[in-house]
């Protein structure tokens, strides 16, 4: 509601009388807007206060895989063996994996879902899974079974006999083999230089869906926004790739005496007490036959990561490769590193890559929770963006400012979704949205803000907002628009963070509740209410306004100064809220004599309706009241935020 000429003549002969009659009389009220929006009751496996419940658990996927990359046909041949672990309640007659190479075929759902100009998720689709010496049993000594059934990205293994409840295990097998796509929607795929090819593997191998206590089987299709949703388990991997061929993969390399020279050892070894780039390979090493161990053949690299979602890797004989410490809160030291070509070379480009991976892994260290992993590995591809556990696939063309965002960016997925194992396939909020929350704090910290960031601005995105286009955040990544895929997935909800710490509950209060949901949810799997509830009962606050609004709504923050009237030498602020998001009122209130004062009213003044007047008693003349002085909030509508209005001019 906004305030008439009538009311505001009304209100005056009302003061003039001398009666406070500006009380709030409450025609319709608000409750609605604070009341509980999504079924949020605790059971015994996700608890009220958003920690996973007494009878909590989730299965388990520990992997050893071996995988030959031949670069004249270029393909992947391998196989992978799986050791599941089935720690849910129900015994289970099959299981499903997911098969996301098979997204690049003609026929693919996510094919035949692209739209006819192409989006950022389109593919090649001359690939795809051969699959053959399929098995499955249980336990030990169980029935083999070699029955299956694909569906476009799903394989489904029927198991001989039920994988028993609480701990049962069953070891799953097969072989497989793919063309490596060029263009792997922008995840994965490989791109020639002049000094040859980078292959950037990604979903290269079978890999287990999430059977959990919410939906049961998670197989919802590989499209092409959703992202991943993993078990966790152990990775020990080998790729086999040319002689000349350096190869980084997700965690420690197992054998480095057995692929490394003496010479690039002892520089690894170097790079390891370094705070500065140490080249492994040096630029004008990298046509140089001398820098393997072998001058012909095949060379294979072992790998090893524990407690991860996932692994990937990257091979090629045109990589420069440099390295650095990492120093972590705890004292430990691990590695971050950078592999490149000559085109990415230089200081204003990927020579500062392992830089830039060192401070935004510290950062996020020290601000949230510990890096895991032994290693930090960022490849230069033919790859926007895209983040795999203790490895990144970054632009190679990418300079500057773009490197640090997309590296910063990769790494914070570390944290969300590798460390907060949320299912980016249903609430790609939950990892985009939560990491560009992180990487805005970190752009501030790097380098005394080198390159800064204006994510806080957030009344620069106000087209965005008041577009009638817009959707919600809730909405599902396969089925927004791409062009709202940005805002929804990732500058909303972290807007909608940002709002919480610094205008809602304060840096204290947000950072011990987000900090406790990391740590509460390390390697685990939480659902959007596990979020909501576990910050309300850190914070101690109640914020289904919030949620509700901002999360699961697609309204807008609009907050009103209507008019200021004096009244006995003290001000009557009457205020109104225009928009659809209810939210606590930040005033800044100027006197004549310069100084200054803030108060906060509290959202609750909204739940009896939209309008509100506060009684602000002073002995000081007051010359001027804003809302929000610091523009944390994105209002819709500046024009209406200050007393005596003002003319804005800023964008």
């Amino acid at each position: 509601m906004k305030y008439t000429l009538e009311k505001s003549l009304l209100l005056l002969v009302a003061l003039c009388f001398g009666s406070l009659t500006y009380a709030q009389n409450v025609e319709n009220n608000n409750q609605g807007d604070f009341d509980e929006f999504m079924y949020r009751q605790g059971s015994s496996f996700r608890s009220a206060s958003g920690k996973p419940g007494p009878e909590y658990w989730q299965n388990k996927a520990d992997y050893q895989i071996e995988a030959t990359l031949n670069d004249e046909d270029h393909t992947i041949v391998g196989n992978v063996t799986i050791q599941y672990t089935n720690n849910s309640p129900e015994a289970l007659n099959f299981v499903w994996l997911q098969l996301e190479q098979n997204r690049f075929t003609e026929n693919s759902r996510g094919t035949l879902t692209t739209p006819i100009q192409g989006n950022r998720y389109s593919g090649d689709t001359n690939g795809g899974y051969s699959l053959s010496n399929v098995s499955a049993k249980v336990g030990r000594r169980g029935d083999v079974s070699d029955k299956y059934l694909i569906t476009d990205t799903r394989m489904q293994v029927f198991m001989a006999e039920p994988i028993p409840a609480n701990g049962g295990e069953a070891t799953i097998s097969m072989s497989f083999e793919y063309k490596i796509p060029i263009k792997g929607m922008d995840r994965m795929g490989r791109v020639e230089v002049e000094d040859g090819v980078i292959y950037a593997l990604a979903q290269w191998y079978p890999r287990m869906a999430v059977f959990d206590d919410v939906e049961g089987w998670n197989v919802e299709p590989y499209l092409g926004a959703g992202e991943f949703y993993l078990e966790y388990g152990n990775f020990d991997y080998k790729i086999t790739a040319p002689y000349d061929h350096i190869v980084v993969g997700s965690g420690q390399l197992q054998n480095p005496s057995d692929v490394l020279t003496r010479t690039q050892q002892d520089r690894l070894d170097k790079a390891s007490k370094s705070d500065t780039a140490v080249y492994i390979v040096k630029p004008e090493e990298v046509t140089d036959s001398t820098k393997m161990v072998k001058q012909e053949g095949n060379l294979t690299w072992h790998f090893n990561i524990e407690n991860a979602r996932d692994v990937a890797f990257a091979s090629s004989k045109a990589f420069i490769w440099d390295a650095a410490k990492i120093d972590l809160p705890s004292g430990k030291q691990i590695m971050a590193q950078s592999v490149y070509p000559k085109e990415s070379d230089g200081e204003e480009a990927w020579s500062r890559s392992t830089e830039y991976s060192k401070a935004s892994v510290e950062h996020y260290s020290e601000m949230w929770y510990e890096y895991p992993y032994p290693t930090a590995i960022n490849v230069a591809a033919d790859i926007g963006g895209m983040e795999y556990p203790g490895l990144n696939f970054c632009s190679y063309e990418s300079k500057g400012e773009s490197l640090w965002g997309v590296t910063d960016h990769e790494f914070g997925h570390n944290w969300f979704p590798m460390i907060v194992g949320s299912n980016e396939r249903r609430y790609p909020w939950m990892d985009e949205g939560f990491n560009t929350f992180i990487n805005h704090y970190s752009s501030l910290r790097f380098n005394e803000g080198e390159y800064g960031s204006d994510l806080h601005q957030t009344r620069k995105y106000l087209k965005w907002f008041t577009n009638e286009s817009r959707e919600g955040i809730e909405t599902y990544p396969d089925v927004v628009d791409t062009r709202n895929l940005g805002m929804v997935a990732y500058m909303k909800p972290a807007i909608g963070l940002i709002m919480l710490r610094e205008y809602v509950l304060g840096e204290e209060r947000f950072d011990n509740a987000f900090k406790s949901y990391i740590e509460t949810w390390a390697y685990k799997h939480p659902q959007p209410r596990d979020f909501f509830n576990h910050i309300e009962n850190v914070a101690g606050e109640n914020l289904s306004w919030f949620w509700q609004g901002w999360f699961y709504g697609n309204e807008n923050i609009d907050l009103s100064l209507a008019a200021v009237y004096p009244y006995g030498g003290n001000y009557l602020i009457a205020l109104s809220n225009e928009g659809g998001v209810p939210m606590p009122v930040l005033l800044e209130i100027t006197f004549e004599d310069g100084s200054s004062e803030r108060i906060t009213l509290p959202v609750e003044i909204w739940q009896r309706g939209d309008e509100w007047n506060h009684l602000y008693e002073t002995d000081k003349k007051v010359v001027g009241i804003e809302i929000d002085p610091d523009k944390i909030l994105p209002d819709i509508n500046i024009s209406n935020d200050k007393w005596p209005a003002a003319i804005y001019t800023e964008n």
